[in-house]
């Protein structure tokens, strides 16, 4: 079976997982799952978001809330200790033989909907919902031969978070312009614990390859090679918040 590199992180800064991944993206060419949660609050956004579009930008400085724009596209997030992070690096060995999108996201959708057996867990505008309700959402960068496709679990959340962002001018049509207290859901109310959800991911995947361990000194060679980085904070007050975080979690 194919190696699959499984890469168990607890708590670390979100910043610090794009900034792994993206480093594992272009300058490996191994395959890799990267599971993390209890990362602390912060907000991601898509390459090409505008704070001042999607954010209630007063609000966010005033709280010093990190804002961080990754490599990939796709929507604005607001994450925190609740959130479950989920990402796959693989090559056309790991996934789907074809490398458009399409493809991969069917084939990501079908490993979490068998899986995890959730009644109602569907794939909308490339959104995971539960009875039309978004508990996850995703962002897909292809380069080359290889993929990275990153999904934000809403295990939980606070109510009082989403007030950050702002209604976004483009949404997806099964939204109709709920706000975002009618338009999500959480994780929690579907599934016994969000230990019990990585496990059975975990089971499946040793199904579907063969798993593998990476050492941290290794993953921190990998972050060292030279290569293109664009994951980067938006916000100027954010760098001194991140790095008061990265400092506390070392």
């Amino acid at each position: 079976m194919t190696p699959l590199y499984l890469i168990h992180l607890h708590q670390t800064p979100i910043f610090q997982q794009l900034q792994l991944e993206e480093a594992l993206l272009r300058t490996d060419q191994r395959n890799f799952m990267i599971i993390n949660s209890g990362a602390p609050r912060s907000i991601v956004m898509g390459q090409s978001g505008d704070p001042l579009a999607l954010l209630d930008v007063e609000r966010v400085r005033r709280d010093a809330i990190p804002v961080i724009q990754r490599s990939s596209g796709g929507g604005t997030v607001v994450i925190d200790e609740n959130t479950l992070f989920v990402s796959m690096i693989l090559s056309k060995d790991g996934g789907p033989a074809s490398l458009y999108p399409e493809p991969i996201i069917e084939w990501c959708y079908r490993l979490y909907k068998d899986t995890w057996k959730i009644a109602g867990f569907s794939l909308v505008d490339n959104d995971y919902v539960i009875n039309n309700r978004k508990c996850a959402g995703n962002a897909l960068y292809i380069r080359k031969e290889r993929w990275l496709y990153h999904t934000s679990f809403l295990w939980d959340y606070l109510d009082e978070n989403m007030e950050y962002l702002l209604l976004p001018q483009k949404q997806p049509a099964y939204r109709n312009r709920r706000p975002h207290t009618d338009f999500l859901c959480r994780l929690k109310e579907f599934a016994p614990s969000r230990e019990e959800l990585i496990n059975r991911l975990h089971q499946e995947l040793v199904k579907r390859f063969t798993i593998c361990q990476i050492s941290p000194e290794e993953l921190c060679a990998i972050q060292k090679k030279k290569h293109r980085q664009t994951t980067r904070l938006v916000l100027v007050d954010s760098i001194n918040t991140m790095n008061e975080i990265s400092r506390r979690s070392d």
